[in-house]
Formats: structure tokens, C-alpha cells, sequence
């Protein structure tokens, strides 16, 4: 059962997270580049993950970090297996160890329910003016870290974001989920959710123009911290996000 939300912008809460990810830890330089275990990256530039078997990304304790790519290209699922997070929710989730999730489909939820006989295309506006609104509290109210979903193909989202995250004093890092057009287009007929052939197509365009610079070491405008570029195998290698606690050191 979900916790009763009777205000777009209140919190819920998050079904538990089948991961121990999330995480707040304290910071281990030495994990790092450990040959003995599973890789984890502390991600600072553009790394280019596709194909490699990392197993956590580490980030500053105050990140926001943005999981990005093409409707259907997986952002959903790999939020689901780092974080736990459902589709089903109605408000920001927030994560056993602190960290607040914000997915534009829970804004969706949250609207549907209260005004089911409006066609979903009258409601984008403003499903996407709740999803932004959350964000924005998220990143100047919240005091651990933010993850994000978004397909972040749009430049003025980009801006927005960092906007808001800069004003919180936030880093912002992008993880860019790379998919093939026909593998996101059946991840769009898998989850039941698909978006126009027009618009796929627009996203799709910016998305290749955004991944050959990132895969070139360019990063998009205006530009994060890191950028972390993963393909669905490097998902399904990635076990953990976690989240070093500030002021740490090793041990």
C-alpha cells in the first residue's frame, strides 16, 4: 500500500531497495583501485563505461545525480535495481540511506489519479511542471543526495537543473544509459508506455549528437562534474550507487 500524498510536491516512500545501493559511505580512496574485487569508479570526467564490468560508481555525499537516455532506453530499470524504485508511486521517493529519487512518472501517477477522464496529452504540461517543481525543492531543501530521471536530451532541462543544483551547492554528474533506437523502442512496448513516433525520433537525434561527444570526452552543455556513459550490459554488470559521506577519510 502507498502512503496517502494529498500535495504534488509531498514525499512518499520507497519500497525497500533489493541492493544494499544508495548508500552513505564513508570515503575509501583505496577501494578504488582494488584488483582483488569487483571496480568501483569515483567518476570525475567523462568515463566511458560501455562494455566494462564496473560494479558501483561512487559520488559526493551532496550530489545530484542524473540518469539519462531516450524513452525506453532503461533509465526505469536501472533506477529500479540500484535504488528499488517503482513505477507506481505518486511523490519523490527516499531511499533507506537518504537519498531522494524523483522519476516524471510518479508525477504522472499523481495526476492521473485525481483527474482520470483528462486524456494524458492534456496533462503533459503539467505533469512536467510537477516533475520540474519537485526537482527544484529536492535540490535546494535536501541535504543528501539526489538522483534524477530524465531523458536529458533537452538543453533548457540541462540548465534548469544545474541552475537549481548550483543555488543548493550541489555537483552535478550525468549517467547516460546508450541504447540502439529499435532496442528503446521495445523497451517502450515492454513497459506499456510509448511515446510518439515524431518525438522518439526528436529525442533520439539530440541523444546521438549528445553521445558522440560524451563519447569523444565533450561533455554537454551546461556541463556536469562527470559524465558516465553506460550500454545495458554495463547495467546489468552495475551493482551499487553510492554515496561518499562528506568530510571522510580513509581509513
Amino acid at each position: 500500500m502507498l502512503e496517502k500524498v494529498t500535495h504534488p510536491l509531498d514525499s512518499g516512500p520507497l519500497h525497500p531497495s533489493p541492493v544494499r545501493s544508495g548508500a552513505i559511505l564513508p570515503h575509501r580512496p583505496e577501494l578504488l583501485s582494488s584488483r582483488r574485487g569487483p571496480r568501483t569508479v569515483a567518476p570525475h570526467r567523462v568515463h566511458d563505461l560501455r562494455g566494462d564490468a564496473v560494479r558501483e560508481l561512487r559520488y559526493p555525499a551532496t550530489a545530484a545525480v542524473i540518469f539519462s537516455g531516450v524513452p525506453g532506453a532503461g533509465k526505469s530499470t536501472a533506477l529500479r535495481k540500484l535504488f528499488g524504485l517503482t513505477p507506481e508511486g505518486v511523490a519523490p521517493a527516499v531511499s533507506s540511506h537518504g537519498a531522494v529519487l524523483l522519476d516524471s512518472q510518479h508525477s504522472r501517477n499523481w495526476w492521473q489519479r485525481r483527474l482520470t477522464r483528462v486524456p494524458y496529452p492534456l496533462l503533459l504540461p503539467i505533469v512536467h511542471v510537477t516533475h520540474y517543481l519537485r526537482i527544484r525543492r529536492a535540490l535546494r531543501r535536501t541535504d543528501g543526495p539526489v538522483v534524477i530521471h530524465d531523458c536529458g536530451t533537452r538543453q533548457w532541462v540541462r540548465r534548469l537543473v544545474a541552475s537549481w543544483a548550483r543555488t543548493g551547492g550541489r555537483p552535478v554528474h550525468l549517467v547516460m544509459i546508450d541504447a540502439p533506437a529499435e532496442h528503446a523502442l521495445a523497451g517502450q512496448v515492454a513497459r506499456g508506455r510509448e511515446v510518439g513516433r515524431l518525438s522518439f525520433r526528436l529525442h533520439y537525434l539530440r541523444w546521438q549528437r549528445l553521445i558522440e561527444l560524451a563519447g569523444a570526452g565533450v561533455k554537454p552543455r551546461p556541463a556536469p562534474e562527470s559524465v558516465v556513459i553506460l550500454d545495458r550490459a554495463a547495467v546489468r554488470e552495475l551493482r551499487a550507487v553510492s554515496f561518499a559521506a562528506a568530510g571522510s577519510s580513509a581509513a
